[in-house]
């Protein structure tokens, strides 16, 4: 199980280091990868010009854009709510960048009132993803929302 106070802690570290977000997300992302068993990608899409760019990540290559209220991580931007699901082969739309997937979890990261991107987890194994997963990584994107610094991002 994730210690997900630790991560928590860990990612804020980093965060007040180098607030810039692609130096933060970055090593963000492998804090992830690392700390949470039966991932197969973990990283960021951000929000450029209306829709989602692949920002830093680990895993195999990503899709490289995906538009508002498409696939998982599209809905969580137009939903505006986390995303969690179990079986992402029963998701009308979902996008397969990684036939491997089964479940994912995609949670908004919220900065001065506007989402600037997401948190996309996944894992090759269904029903992946808990609620203490949801809850923990719910602290986490909050944390990357309040504290680093996405000043530059084209939204």
């Amino acid at each position: 199980m994730t210690d997900y106070t630790l991560l928590v802690e860990q990612a804020a570290s980093m965060i007040e280091t180098e607030p810039y977000y692609v130096a933060a997300l970055s090593n963000i992302s492998a804090l992830i990868y690392e700390s949470m068993d039966r991932l197969n990608w973990a990283g960021f899409y951000l929000m450029d010009k209306g829709s989602l760019l692949v920002g830093p990540f680990q895993g195999l290559p990503a899709c490289i854009r995906i538009e508002i209220g498409k696939g998982v991580c599209g809905t969580a931007v137009k939903e505006e709510k986390i995303q969690r699901v179990a079986d992402v082969h029963a998701f009308p739309g979902h996008i397969a960048c990684d036939a491997a997937s089964r479940s994912e979890i995609v949670l908004p990261i919220r900065s001065d009132g506007r989402i600037v991107g997401v948190l996309d987890i996944d894992s090759p194994e269904a029903e992946r993803f808990s609620i203490e997963d949801e809850k923990g990584l719910a602290l986490l994107s909050d944390l990357i929302g309040a504290k680093a610094d996405f000043a530059g991002l084209r939204t």
